[in-house]
């Protein structure tokens, strides 16, 4: 390789293809080599060379695709750098590669191709001393040397200055300082560019410059950009501390020969201390002592393992998740009680036993401050705002908001989390909500509890009993994280339409509150403080241009929606205000057509503009939603014998309930219709057999004489709206009553309707969904309703204007019912039954 000028490299050389990075000489860089060129120059040079000859390739900066042909000289570059492979590492995984480690020596130019197949071959012309970069030495540019010197000169003292912003105790700062002193002034450019950050397109210009001058001229404003940068990170060291680590990094720690100079990005080294970076977030993490002892194992396996093994991912993404939780971060509650009460009253008319109950909280949380978080549980029909309350209740505490939806959730895992073992493991819901929000005192919204499924992976009810029990939720151990997190300050609210559906476990662990559907006026004041201003906003409109009467909103009400919530209310409201949309931006068009025909010379009849505001009276009403979807239809269904009215809870709300009855020749047979459960066919049963043994008492007789009403007769009981499921304990005295017309044929009142459960000695048991059930009977014109004597209690919970508006008549036994629903009163011993009830047989 030698010669009398001096080191010389050979005249032909393999060309390795960098699409990469630049490789300046001085420096060593890693290259990955993957492309197949790059792969056999490799294999039939690298591996098989024994000599130092064969070891010495180019590298020359390839910018164009990976996989594309040579075509000409012109396509490459025209400069490259002979550098010298100190190693080779093959790899399979993720596909076939070499990573090589390449030492800089000196520039070349490319004079001509000489094949181009298994591997690029080119006669090259050596540009630069090989002598310099090879043995550091003393002797370097002269001041006398003009421009140069001047150039040199002022290159070395930039690089010093750069030295004295730097930490000389850090070993890599020290190298560079020995590196400095040591190699000849000529050679500071290349090297000082490769270990600063610097682009490829900068490292580019520094490599195209051949003469030492113009290296010079390129290389200083990247050293002195280098500086700037440095002096504005030392102005924000006394603002975070943390970035005196950062500025210790900003050159390469593996400044040895051999070893890599180049700084690519400043986040690789700051990679290099990340298990430092992240053990200082774990104990300014103020975890508990068994989270902070699982932590430093972790960490401490961390250190011993090696990046490329796939559990090293993993534990770092554990101690991620570890150092984000809010272990001890907690929002402070907002206690002022007057301005909670005022801002629920703002937010929601009507739901009284809500808003006394977060007030309540309030308040005991202002005497004591350590109170366990409440888990309660809103229940009621849909679109009564059960998760808009959550919401408000949120707000009025300052807390942080977090809503989590159960429906249709059946697995146990989206609650607990996955065991670590598994590929894709993540944590549950519940933690992953805590990190969401950064604090351990959100309110947490766990929407559509009773529609919790179940399946082959667990029961997510059974797991939600952990979180929902404020004698164990303090330490709720999740599966990914397996230590214990305190949830005991979260307030938990669960939502359902229904309570039957939750199991009695789970049940037990809230505080259920129910939610009844509103009444009709209560659904006016809410269209008029909150849903008329929503629509107007999202619909563009305003006041001036739209005018809902509350005529006109009772009349959509009661005519267009049967909804114990006010989300059809809404629909029927958006649907108003979407017509009168088209008619507004009708008349701005016809308004800017009139003024256009006014300024011209002439003009004849123009449609005039809609006059504002558009108010929305009946007819306006019909014409926009239609013909009314509802009819109070009671009294025209009550004319006919063996027709009565009840009265039915269902998950949307109250309904009324028809049952007809009728009867023909037969062998005493009983027919059922209408989708019943085996509560109510168990009712009907009761129903007979009660009208049997009473019958003498009550004169009913059969079809042809007898006193027993089944005796050469047939009974079809009907229940309308056949499609629909029906069961519950709630029909017997409608059942008994509706039989009991017929029998006799008397009609029963058209303005009443029931609900009871009886027994055979002819007693009304209570029922529950009192509320809804009166609220249905009052949207649909009823003005006597008949309940149970032991159900007088929850006519408390009833608006006054519902209260005043109905005749209640509170039923021990079913001779009363049978007294206040037949028109005209029911032939029969009254009290003969009560007595005899009352008196006792012991």
């Amino acid at each position: 390789m030698g010669s009398s000028g001096g080191i010389q490299i050979p005249n032909r050389l393999p060309l390795l293809l960098s699409h990469e990075g630049v490789l300046l000489p001085g420096s060593t860089v890693r290259f990955s080599v993957d492309s197949p060129r790059n792969m056999q120059l490799v294999s039939q040079r690298l591996l098989k060379g024994t000599s130092l000859k064969s070891t010495i390739i180019g590298v020359i900066p390839n910018t164009r695709d990976p996989g594309q042909d040579i075509d000409d000289l012109p396509a490459l570059h025209k400069i490259g750098t002979a550098g010298v492979a100190v190693q080779v590492v093959g790899s399979n995984w993720p596909k076939p590669h070499y990573t090589l480690l390449i030492t800089g020596l000196c520039r070349f130019s490319v004079t001509s191709l000489l094949k181009e197949r298994p591997f690029v071959l080119a006669e090259v012309e050596q540009l630069d001393k090989l002598e310099q970069y090879m043995t550091p030495s003393t002797h370097s540019v002269s001041a006398e040397d003009g421009e140069l010197g001047e150039l040199s000169q002022r290159f070395y003292q930039a690089a010093v200055q750069l030295l004295g912003m730097l930490d000389m105790s850090v070993p890599v700062v020290a190298k560079f300082r020995r590196l400095l002193d040591s190699l000849p002034r000529e050679t500071l450019p290349d090297v000082v560019a490769s270990m600063i950050r610097t682009s490829n397109k900068e490292k580019l210009q520094v490599l195209d410059a051949v003469s030492l001058e113009e290296r010079f001229k390129k290389a200083l404003p990247l050293l002195n950009k280098q500086i700037e940068g440095l002096k504005l990170l030392q102005k924000t060291r006394k603002i975070n501390p943390d970035n005196e680590k950062r500025l210790t990094f900003l050159l390469g720690r593996r400044m040895f020969p051999g070893r890599q100079f180049n700084l690519e990005d400043e986040d690789e080294d700051e990679d290099g201390d990340d298990t430092a970076s992240l053990e200082r977030k774990v104990h300014n993490a103020n975890m508990p002592d068994a989270a902070l002892k699982v932590c430093r194992k972790e960490l401490k396996r961390l250190k011993k393992m090696p990046q490329s093994m796939p559990e090293y991912a993993l534990t770092r993404n554990y101690l991620d998740l570890m150092v984000e939780l809010p272990w001890s971060k907690s929002t402070k509650d907002c206690l002022d009680i007057r301005a909670a009460r005022t801002l629920l009253d703002n937010d929601h008319y009507a739901m009284d036993k809500l808003k006394k109950r977060v007030v309540e909280y309030l308040a005991v949380r202002q005497l004591k401050t350590s109170l366990k978080g409440p888990i309660l549980c809103f229940v009621g029909p849909p679109g009564v705002g059960k998760t808009s309350v959550g919401r408000s209740v949120a707000r009025t505490l300052g807390r942080e908001f977090h809503r989590i939806a159960l429906g249709g959730v059946c697995d146990q895992s989206d609650i607990r989390g996955h065991r670590r073992t598994y590929v894709g493991s993540m944590p549950g819901r519940i933690i992953n909500g805590l990190k969401t929000v950064g604090v351990n005192n959100p309110v947490f919204l766990l929407d559509e509890v009773d529609k919790l499924g179940k399946s082959l992976q667990g029961d997510p009810a059974a797991a939600l009993l952990e979180v929902l029990d404020p004698e164990q939720n303090h330490s709720f151990t999740d599966h990914y994280l397996n230590v214990a997190f305190d949830l005991s300050q979260v307030l938990f609210i669960a939502t359902a339409n229904t309570t039957a559906t939750i199991p009695p476990a789970l049940l037990d662990r809230m505080e259920v509150l129910q939610v009844p559907g509103y009444t009709q006026e209560e659904k006016v004041e809410i269209a008029h403080r909150h849903l008329i201003p929503n629509q107007l906003e999202q619909h563009g409109l305003t006041p001036q241009q739209l005018h809902i009467p509350q005529d006109t909103t009772q009349a959509i009400i009661s005519s267009y929606t049967r909804e114990a919530g006010v989300r059809s209310l809404e629909r029927k409201i958006g649907a108003i205000c979407r017509a009168v949309a088209v008619k507004v931006a009708e008349g701005q068009r016809l308004a800017k057509t009139n003024t256009v025909t006014e300024n011209s010379t002439q003009h004849k009849d123009k449609a005039a503009p809609p006059e504002m505001p558009i108010v929305i009276d009946h007819i306006a009403l019909k014409d926009i939603l239609g013909q009314p979807l509802f009819e109070l239809e009671v009294s025209e269904r009550l004319t006919l014998p063996g027709v009565a009215l009840g009265l039915a809870w269902t998950p949307l709300g109250g309904e009324i309930m028809f049952v007809e009855a009728s009867r023909t020749e037969g062998e005493g047979q009983l027919t059922l219709t209408g989708q019943l459960g085996d509560v109510m066919k168990e009712s009907a049963h009761l129903a007979i057999s009660w009208l049997r043994a009473n019958a003498k008492t009550y004169q009913i007789t059969n079809m042809v004489g007898g006193s027993d009403p089944l005796e050469g007769t047939d009974i079809h009981l009907h229940f309308p709206a056949g499609a629909v499921t029906k069961d519950g304990p709630s029909a017997g005295v409608t059942i008994v009553t509706c039989l009991a017309s017929l029998f006799s044929g008397r009609l029963v009142r058209s303005d009443v309707a029931m609900t009871g459960e009886i027994t055979l000695r002819g007693l009304v048991l209570p029922v529950g969904g009192i509320k809804d059930k009166v609220l249905a009977a009052h949207r649909a014109g009823v003005r006597r309703v008949i309940l149970p004597k032991r159900n007088e209690k929850d006519l408390e919970e009833l608006p006054a204007n519902v209260r005043a508006d109905l005749d209640f008549v509170m039923a021990a036994n079913l001779d009363e019912v049978l007294n206040a629903s037949i028109d005209g009163g029911f032939p029969g011993p009254s009290g003969s039954l009560t007595h005899s009830q009352l008196t006792s047989k012991l």
